[in-house]
């Protein structure tokens, strides 16, 4: 099911597709060969942002495909030179006589189908780089001779076929885009990031300049029809929705509440929630319509932790924790609806893709996907990005202050206490993450940041309180900026709002005497600390 949503500040296209769902191919569509980039949704998102229809398939879905209109082959994490390596049955691509598009790992095989080879680099590349456009071409009309672009590769392309042309380099002259045909072209980079200044371009140009005859998207259709969609799934089954008041499972209690299905709303507080938010939630759906439960499980879930410190053990902990008060709150309940969104599939690799596990999220645990084997989770969010979920809630008419909510991860504070948790250690992170988040509010930065926090470190400092040695623990603050969560940057924050938090937080928060600011991006850093 598919559909688009218009939000205050550019038009989103989105559609919840799974590679389960055979009756979504559409003729015109731009299919999506997923090789298990991290990035290879991101690339349909991108396309039908463009005003384009776009799924995802496996490679092995090739041969499945309903006339698409262009063919585009993402990146992934293996290096073609491996054994078994993922690969592209080239003859049927090529039966279909549409553009194509191969995006790193998709470049380099088509280059090897094209008669040439690819080789180890001499050092990898990763992050940004130049593009130095090489030779006038349907590809890069309208770009900029020199532009920024993301690379995230190891391996290069040599030896190219006697027809291929170089219409790209980097800064060195290495070729990072070939052209086969008028119509077939590879690229090293990701143009699909904001980190490539141009990538919209690049892949605008593609699904325009080459003579695709693609499908455009209609938007009261395709959201009724992702309603009706949820209608059916559910049918009369009972729905126990697990929110937290954060906006994906908002947004997610009351899409389900407008599908007309049964649904019961539990929230559970687990003892790693922020400082008064089961207060703040209540009143929160109250305002939204939706009635829920609360359930206070903060002691079975901290027990459950004590003593526990690697990150993925707590994580798992966490999520199969959340299931068994789930199912011991509601007896005989058939589905378990979660805000699942697609950072959270693709980091965990369960989005049926190739792509290298990152982190396991809390709904991503082992229990989680026996559920889904059995066909008991319910997931309408789950090809979604952070931003199209908000625009989703606006066209619903949730308020503007739930749907701008910063992001808040499943397992709580659990994620930004390192270590082992224990109530002194959550206390401490919960008033200088309240400081925090108040002195944004003030100082009118909280809705410039996508995500802020604080984070308690696992190490003590030497400082001086009242002319006396302190060895206290360390607080770092953390505000990102982030269109989808794929990729994040640190903010640049006024002087004096940092100062302002240090400040406050340093002289009423016991047990810190020391106050960083996180400026690492994502990559090669994560968003929260565990």
């Amino acid at each position: 099911m598919c559909w688009r949503i218009i939000s205050p500040f550019d038009t989103v296209l989105v559609c919840a597709n799974d590679y389960r769902l055979h009756n979504m191919m559409i003729e015109g569509e731009v299919s999506v060969l997923d090789y298990g980039s991290q990035y290879s949704q991101l690339i349909v998102r991108r396309v039908r942002e463009l005003g384009f229809v776009s799924h995802l398939y496996p490679p092995a879905r090739l041969g499945e495909l309903n006339k698409p209109g262009a063919i585009i082959l993402s990146g992934g994490p293996r290096s073609t030179s491996e054994k078994d390596a993922p690969d592209v049955d080239f003859a049927k691509l090529n039966s279909f006589n549409v553009p194509v598009l191969g995006v790193c790992y998709g470049m380099q095989l088509l280059n090897i189908k094209h008669g040439g080879t690819v080789k180890p680099g001499v050092t990898r590349e990763y992050g940004p780089a130049k593009l130095v456009v090489a030779q006038d071409c349907a590809l890069f009309k309208g770009v900029s001779h020199e532009s920024q672009v993301w690379m995230s590769h190891s391996d290069t392309c040599q030896d190219r076929g006697g027809e291929t042309k170089v219409i790209a380099t980097n800064e060195d002259g290495v070729p990072v885009a070939l052209q086969w045909s008028p119509t077939c072209f590879g690229i090293q980079f990701h143009p699909e990031v904001t980190h490539s200044h141009e990538g919209t371009s690049i892949l605008r140009n593609f699904l325009t300049n080459t003579g695709a005859k693609l499908a455009k998207f209609d938007i009261q259709a395709f959201k009724a029809q992702m309603l009706a969609q949820i209608k059916h799934d559910v049918g009369d089954r009972e729905v126990i929705c697990g929110v937290s008041g954060g906006v994906d499972s908002t947004v997610l209690a009351v899409l389900l509440q407008r599908a007309g299905v049964k649904v019961r709303a539990i929230y559970i507080d687990n003892g790693l929630m922020r400082l008064n938010e089961t207060a703040e939630v209540k009143t929160q759906f109250e305002e939204v319509g939706v009635p829920i439960e609360v359930v206070d499980a903060s002691k079975r879930f901290l027990d459950a932790l004590k003593g526990v410190t690697d990150p993925e053990q707590k994580r798992k902990i966490i999520g199969t924790m959340f299931v068994d008060v789930f199912w011991g709150v509601a007896d005989n309940v058939e589905l378990l609806a979660q805000g699942t969104l697609y950072p959270d599939v693709i980091e965990s690799a369960t989005s049926g893709s190739i792509a290298s596990v990152i982190k396991t999220h809390h709904n991503r645990v082992d229990r989680i996907m026996e559920l889904k084997a059995q066909g008991k989770v319910l997931e309408p969010l789950a090809e979604l990005f952070k931003d199209e979920v908000r625009a989703l809630g606006q066209s619903l008419g949730i308020p503007h202050h739930a749907l701008w909510r910063h992001p808040f991860p499943g397992p709580g504070l659990a994620v930004r206490v390192p270590g082992e948790i224990t109530q002194e250690k959550l206390a401490i992170c919960r008033a200088a993450d309240d400081i925090w988040i108040k002195e944004l509010r003030r100082s009118g930065q909280y809705e410039r940041v996508w995500q802020a926090y604080a984070a308690l470190l696992p190490v003590k400092t030497v400082g001086v309180k009242g002319d006396e040695r302190s060895y206290e623990a360390a607080i770092s603050l953390r505000a990102v900026v982030s269109e989808d969560a794929m990729t994040a940057d640190w903010v640049e924050l006024p002087y004096e709002v940092l100062r302002a938090a240090s400040n406050k937080i340093l002289n009423s928060v016991k047990g810190i005497n020391r106050v960083l600011y996180d400026i690492s991006t994502k990559p090669p850093a994560s968003i929260e600390w565990e």
